[in-house]
């Protein structure tokens, strides 16, 4: 080829490589999960040899006889190849980088001229990655410094299509419509994700980051345990050239816009949040060099933070000053022992310990009184993997790893020996002062420490590509809490209206306009599961423009109580993923592509404890006489006046005790599972431009939830078995009562389709059984993406996702009731809470866009901008009881007539999903300029202003969705009030350098 043509190439190249930050990434399941790969062609039998010029490392590997090559497991970076064949080389050698989990094509000498352009296929879209089947982004530390993107994980996944925030006060990430409780985390390998309760992960210090790669669909069968999405992540590390620096952030509370202040109907404030705040200020050090040159290599990192968040409560009447500086730290070794060997070493810390100084406040006049109580918050944990990567023929290579995870959560405060917790709703009138003498709603100590083993392969045979390997998890939680305060209580106060039915079933007697819960909830014990997968992969290129994806994963799970004995196990998941795409011209400049694929989810050690621990749950209701005003060290608090006791003490959902666990879990159980399919079309139309549609269908099968089994088809009412963690709307296999003598004698079998729960009249008097709905929730969605990669000057990506999230199961957690017990939801506890629950659920939101971008001014001033803009999430109006039976719960149901007087007399109205319209659409806007400049002889000083949420939106992301709150006529003062808000503005500096 002329030099025009090889100068056209090398353009091309520059530009398929130089924008990391693509919606249109595919990841190719031609990689793994800590590294990338190369593949291409050339002539046949040549030898081609990759070179880091960064490590000095060398790999060199023979094209077979129709002259395909391939470079697994290569560590992410740039590399120069080239060929050669009997003493002469082979085209021009080049310059290639290789991405988190992609496969990059370089096609050399005669096969590159066919083409008439290098084919490099990495995480940028200028070229189409012919190779892949997923969809993923690609964020690199170099697209973040040009965009503003906070410095946290859940903003930089949510730069994906179909990926947001969770709406509920727990937080979290939604993929494609799921529960914030269905993902899974990886850094460096080693899985970080929280396996209490699945919602959260373990978190090195941002700056120690130095890709990620966002999966919303279509993962290899590599990837499991996730029924949502996979972040996943590597870190920096060191090369031959020494380098040193630091990085300085700051973000002070002048900088910040206030959060507005709530107030009702009639002028009362409920949120006080005005005079909440906070300044951050970190300080990253960081040094990377050899040890061994070209063998042995170091990157060391350290980040000191001071974190004073400081807030009212939400009547004012208290105010939290917090602080947090623990340090934190990131370390990692590459050791190259020879071209066929590497080992590394990654470990950081993410533990931290905050201190609340909590103090009497008088809002209105802004004046801080005397200290009450100091609160004390310690989590994270210390963090480690060990990986080493083999070559061991020219064909077969191996990865193996083994690392540990831990997070602490542990909560204590001064004053849990003598203080109660004391909360109510907005409607109960204010005492003035603080109600209970302390805001720490709990003492709980939990360590949670999982080791993970895994070993993965990849073999090259002809026109197959083998991968297989398998991983073993154990996770162990170590867990104790109970509330503070004398017995243990936790008082909460609710509005009512005499004569209504409260939630034990218990009637407010006369006289009295609320009602107190006085909780005690108490468990502890050392509980352990063990997740276990084997899986096998096929990459076969049927023609050389047609590539099928062909996977198997059988996945094993196995949750073990307090003495160590299987409680929950499932084994032989068998989840196949079946994966097309088409390079519908043979030019690499058009696909199509597709996927089928099963996932299966773990279930969370939440339940372990919960179900398996001996958990004592009492809550005892007196009618609200008031406030009785009390002194301690000269300040006042207030707490209720107990009245009569109404109804009984209710420990349905767990009475201190560990029972026969064969009663309480099925036998027979069947796992979560979600199917789901993905079509999809990409096409790049120049040297600049390229774009792409897909279409992604999920459907989650199953649930694993608590269901209070009330009846047999044997025995009727006789037939009691109590609380059974089971699948709700399938057959349930327990140990019960066979003979129906009252005791449990043999296997019995309920099929909770359509039995299982006793009812019951007015009277008593039974009324026969009936079952539960089954679970359903199914997600479609539309996406749409253009870009306009990095080619030094300017940047554009922008995405718009029309989508659906539909049936009457968000998942293992409520986020529309606040109910963040993966797997222990009210949703199935009786068939009445969610018959008629079908509609949009929680996750819904039908319009997403995004757009984001950076332009270069000149050399040394960048600017860059984000749009986030999204659809509401809908408001349901949950009522309580039902017109069945005289059960008295969450439900699809208001009362509206006779609601004081027994069941046969009340008159109910449906009350489905969605009734009550959606919370307003939000949009965000963020805004950075950057300039920077050389200094030093390799060194550069970066200076970036971000301003996120530029317009100070602080519309309403979520409201109370209680129209009634007790059996009455009366609706709840409360429906629809906005309970939370977009962030107020905020502006962050950044201060860069680098040697």
């Amino acid at each position: 080829m002329g030099n025009s043509n090889r100068a056209m190439r090398k353009t091309s190249l520059c530009l398929a490589l130089g924008f990391g930050l693509s919606l249109l990434a595919s990841t190719a399941a031609y990689a793994g999960n800590t590294d990338g790969s190369l593949v291409g062609r050339t002539a046949a039998g040549a030898v081609v040899t990759v070179t880091s010029p960064d490590t000095g490392f060398t790999r060199s590997v023979t094209a077979d006889a129709n002259g395909n090559y391939r470079f697994p497991y290569l560590p992410i970076g740039q590399y120069k190849i080239e060929a050669n064949q009997g003493g002469e080389v082979i085209g021009t050698p080049e310059q290639i980088t290789v991405t988190l989990g992609n496969a990059t094509t370089a096609n050399l000498g005669s096969e590159a001229q066919a083409l008439d352009v290098i084919q490099v296929t990495g995480n940028a879209v200028s070229v189409v990655d012919v190779t892949s089947t997923e969809i993923a982004t690609n964020v690199t530390r170099e697209d973040l410094a040009r965009l503003p993107v906070d410095q946290n994980i859940t903003s930089v996944a949510t730069l994906a299509p179909g990926v947001n925030k969770g709406v509920a006060s727990f937080g979290g990430i939604s993929f494609g419509g799921s529960s914030v409780a269905e993902n899974s985390y990886y850094v460096n390998g080693l899985n970080v994700t929280d396996f209490y309760n699945r919602n959260g992960f373990s978190s090195a210090p941002f700056a120690f980051y130095q890709e990620f790669q966002v999966k919303t669909g279509g993962y290899s069968v590599e990837f499991g345990r996730s029924t949502g999405g996979v972040v996943n992540a590597v870190t920096r590390s060191g090369t031959n050239e020494f380098h040193y620096g630091a990085q300085l952030t700051t973000e002070p509370a002048a900088w910040q816009s206030a959060a507005k202040d709530r107030y009702d109907a009639d002028g009362t404030r409920y949120i006080s949040a005005s005079k909440d705040e906070y300044s951050l200020t970190k300080l990253n050090l960081f040094a990377s060099g050899a040890l061994v040159q070209d063998k042995l290599f170091f990157f060391l990192m350290y980040e000191g933070r001071d974190n004073t968040p400081r807030n009212t409560n939400n009547r004012g009447t208290t105010y939290t000053y917090n602080k947090s500086d623990d340090g934190f730290w990131g370390a990692k070794l590459d050791w190259h022992i020879n071209d066929r060997n590497l080992l590394e070493f990654t470990g950081f810390s993410d533990a931290n310990g905050n201190v609340g100084s909590v103090y009497n406040y008088d809002f209105e006049a802004a004046q801080r009184g005397d200290k009450t109580n100091e609160i004390y918050n310690d989590t994270g944990g210390r963090n480690w993997a060990l990986t080493w990567s083999s070559y061991l023929t020219n064909d077969l290579s191996m990865k193996v790893l083994y690392g540990e995870n831990n997070r602490e959560s542990f909560t204590r405060s001064l004053s849990d020996v003598e203080c109660n917790r004391v909360a109510a709703t907005s409607t109960i009138p204010d005492p003035g002062v603080p109600l209970g003498c302390t805001t720490s709603s709990k003492v709980e100590a939990r360590n949670d420490g999982r080791e993970a083993a895994r070993i993965d392969f990849d073999w090259s045979l002809g026109d197959h590509l083998l991968r297989f390997g398998l991983d073993h998890e154990k996770n162990t939680s170590d867990y104790d809490r109970h509330y503070p305060g004398p017995g243990g209580f936790y008082y909460n106060i609710y509005s009512a209206t005499p004569g209504a039915t409260i939630p034990n079933g218990g009637i407010l007697p006369e006289g009295y306009e609320g009602y107190v819960r006085a909780r005690r909830y108490e468990i502890a014990g050392t509980f352990e599961s063990t997740n276990a997968a084997a899986y096998i992969e096929d990459n076969w290129s049927i023609t050389p423009n047609f590539l099928l994806n062909l996977g198997l994963r059988m996945d094993s799970f196995d949750n073990k109580d307090g003495s160590g004995a299987s409680y929950i196990k499932m084994d032989n998941m068998i989840a196949p993923r079946l994966g097309f795409s088409w390079d519908m011209n043979g030019d690499g400049n058009m696909k199509l592509f597709g996927n089928l694929g099963r996932y299966f989810l773990p279930v969370a050690n939440v339940i372990n404890i919960k179900q398996a621990g001996g958990l004592l749950d009492e809550r005892t209701y007196y009618a609200f006489d008031g406030f009785q005003l009390v002194d301690r060290n000269g300040s006042q608090y207030a707490i209720p006046v107990l009245g009569p006791q109404i109804g009984n003490i209710d420990n349905s959902q767990g009475d201190g005790s560990v029972g026969d666990l064969r009663s309480e879990v099925d036998r027979d159980m069947d796992p979560v599972y979600q199917d789901e399919a993905i079509l999809g079309f990409q096409q790049r139309l120049n040297e600049s431009w390229s774009w792409g549609v897909s279409g992604t269908y999920r459907r989650l099968h199953n649930a694993i939830d608590d269901m209070e089994i009330s009846a047999t088809a044997a025995c009727g009412e006789d037939g009691y078995i109590g609380w059974v963690m089971a699948n709700p709307g399938k057959p349930v296999t327990v140990f019960g009562d066979t003979d129906c003598d009252g005791e449990a004698d043999g296997w019995v079998t309920v099929d909770t389709s359509r039995e299982g729960w006793a009812m019951y009249d007015s009277d008593g008097n039974y009324l026969g059984q009936r079952g539960w709905v089954s679970p359903k929730r199914t997600y479609k969605a539309l996406e749409f993406q253009i870009d306009h990669p990095w080619d030094g000057k300017w940047a554009l990506n922008a995405s718009y996702t029309l989508s659906k999230s539909e049936g009457n199961a968000e998942g293992p957690v409520n986020s529309d009731t606040e109910f963040d017990d993966t797997g222990r939801t009210e949703n199935f506890d009786d068939p009445w809470v969610n018959f008629g629950g079908d509609g949009y659920l929680p996750n819904d939101r039908r319009h997403q866009i995004k757009v984001r971008g950076a332009y270069a001014l000149n050399d040394h001033w960048r600017l860059g901008g984000d749009l986030d803009l999204h659809s509401g999430t809908p408001v349901t109006g949950f009522g309580v009881g039902n017109p069945f039976d005289e059960t008295n719960y969450h439900s699809y149901y208001i009362c509206v007539q006779n609601c004081e007087g027994p069941s046969p007399g009340r008159v109910y109205e449906s009350s489905p999903r969605g009734k009550y319209g959606r919370t307003p659409w939000t949009y965000n806007i963020g805004a950075s300029v950057s300039w920077v400049t050389p200094i030093s002889h390799k060194g550069e000083l970066q200076v970036k202003f971000a301003i996120y949420n530029l317009l100070n939106q602080q519309r309403t992301t979520a409201v109370d969705q209680d129209l009634q709150t007790d059996i009455s006529s009366s609706t709840s003062e409360t429906f629809r009030q906005p309970i939370r808000f977009q962030n107020p503005r905020f502006a962050q500096l950044t201060v860069t350098a680098n040697f």
